[in-house]
């Protein structure tokens, strides 16, 4: 493999101590822990125009810096770090997901950040893959991440999205979720790049630095607890998918209405009751859903697209949707 240089040995890990307020010697959760990170994509430079901010600062190169800042904290507490990549190169998915298994890391973490046409937008979304009754201990870390994000990174009340990687690719799920299917495994794409603002922090060693100790914060906080269980994949749920703007659909100047659509909608249930404002509202919510599927508001979308089909006559599509907003979305506190 090309990247087998870098398969770390799992036994004497040295486990880092510190002391507590009593005195007392007190083991970090992550000793001995195997944690496999994976910094987004790499040397795609050649491959996509869209994965790069105002100023020319490329994603891939902000993923590796956070990554590489993170494998020497989580290190020094004690975990053993599996690294797919460290340098910019690319590495296909099917290695990527092979060094997690063949390794029984403990947890798959992909370090992302993220691109939209709405250049206001700046928030972080934590993706999971298929069903939450399903991949509950994958949802409990991206729970875990999110929480540690607002309150470690951006340090003020910023809204979060937690969900399921059915929203943005509809029938099968992002590949290194979907392939690392049974351990907690999430996509964590902290910020958008798009935001001017942002851009221009990610370029700081110490603002990477900032993210790389959340990430530490969210991995402690889930190893304290056991990890809930996650169930064989559609055991419970199977859903029709949702068809939502891809990648570079995404940037389109339609997709930057996603949050006027949203408002609009919630405007007209709240003047008008008759079967045309309805549908009309129903079309800016589902268009609203499509432009930014993984948006804070995309389940609200879809809670009000499930109640306007049952008060349209379709109950078994308002049920599907109620489902959707349920399963594929997930609330930041419990």
């Amino acid at each position: 493999m090309r990247f087998s240089s870098l398969f770390l040995p799992l036994l004497g890990v040295l486990f880092l101590v510190a002391f507590s307020g009593n005195g007392q010697k007190t083991r970090s959760p992550l000793a001995g822990k195997i944690i496999c990170l994976d910094a987004g994509h790499g040397g795609t430079a050649q491959t996509d125009a869209y994965r790069v901010g105002p100023t020319g600062e490329r994603e891939e190169w902000i993923n590796l810096r956070v990554a590489l800042l993170l494998q020497k904290m989580l290190e020094e507490k004690g975990a053993t770090v599996l690294m797919t990549r460290v340098q910019d190169q690319h590495v296909p998915f099917e290695d990527r997901v092979q060094l997690a298994r063949q390794n029984k890391a403990q947890v798959f973490l992909s370090i992302h950040h993220n691109a939209t046409a709405d250049s206001s937008v700046n928030f972080p979304i934590i993706y999971y893959h298929g069903y939450a009754a399903e991949n509950r201990g994958s949802v409990a870390l991206a729970r875990n991440i999110a929480q540690a994000l607002v309150k470690h990174h951006y340090k003020t009340n910023v809204p979060s999205s937690i969900a399921s990687d059915h929203t943005i690719f509809p029938t099968a799920g992002a590949k290194v979720l979907r392939d690392s299917y049974g351990i907690p495994a999430v996509i964590a794409e902290a910020s958008f790049f798009t935001h001017a603002p942002e851009e221009a922090r990610l370029k700081q060693p110490e603002y990477n630095r900032q993210e790389a100790l959340a990430y530490v914060a969210a991995l402690e906080a889930f190893f304290r607890k056991t990890p809930p269980p996650i169930l064989p994949k559609n055991s419970k749920h199977t859903l029709p998918p949702f068809r939502a703007a891809q990648e570079a659909e995404r940037m389109s100047p339609s997709a930057k209405r996603w949050l006027q659509d949203y408002q609009a909608g919630l405007q007209l249930l709240r003047q008008k009751k008759d079967t045309a404002s309805m549908r009309q509202a129903y079309d800016l919510f589902t268009r609203s859903a499509k432009s930014f599927p993984d948006s804070y508001v995309a389940a609200l979308c879809h809670q009000h697209r499930a109640t306007l089909l049952r008060r349209l006559g379709k109950p078994k599509e308002s049920r599907q949707e109620a489902l959707r907003a349920r399963e594929f979305y997930v609330r930041l506190k419990k």
